[in-house]
């Protein structure tokens, strides 16, 4: 049991990353997926660290900060690109005005 536990928690950052690859065309989906990715990450790594047998409680504490933080500048792009060009299609952002 243990070690296939072991085994998902390893794989989750890369299911993250792989499903962050293919959600590219709105902006929410890829803010979803870098939250995916942070999740995973306060999960897998100090299960890392203790195995390591190192301290882990400020590395949990310093990625759960970091994904604060990545959410709310995420959110407040996210309110301020679909203010001005009306969507939070990715394709938007490239395609000029003439």
């Amino acid at each position: 049991m243990n070690n296939a536990v072991l085994t998902i928690m390893c794989l989750l950052p890369i299911l993250a990353m792989t499903n962050m690859l293919f959600n590219q065309t709105h902006f929410l989906m890829t803010l979803l997926s870098l939250e995916g990715i942070t999740l995973s990450l306060v999960l897998f790594v100090p299960l890392m660290l203790m195995g390591a047998h190192a301290p882990n409680t400020a590395m949990a504490v310093i990625l759960l900060t970091f994904g604060a933080c990545e959410a709310s500048i995420g959110l407040g792009l996210m309110v301020s690109m679909s203010r001005s060009y009306g969507n939070d299609m990715l394709k938007s952002l490239t395609s000029s005005k003439c």
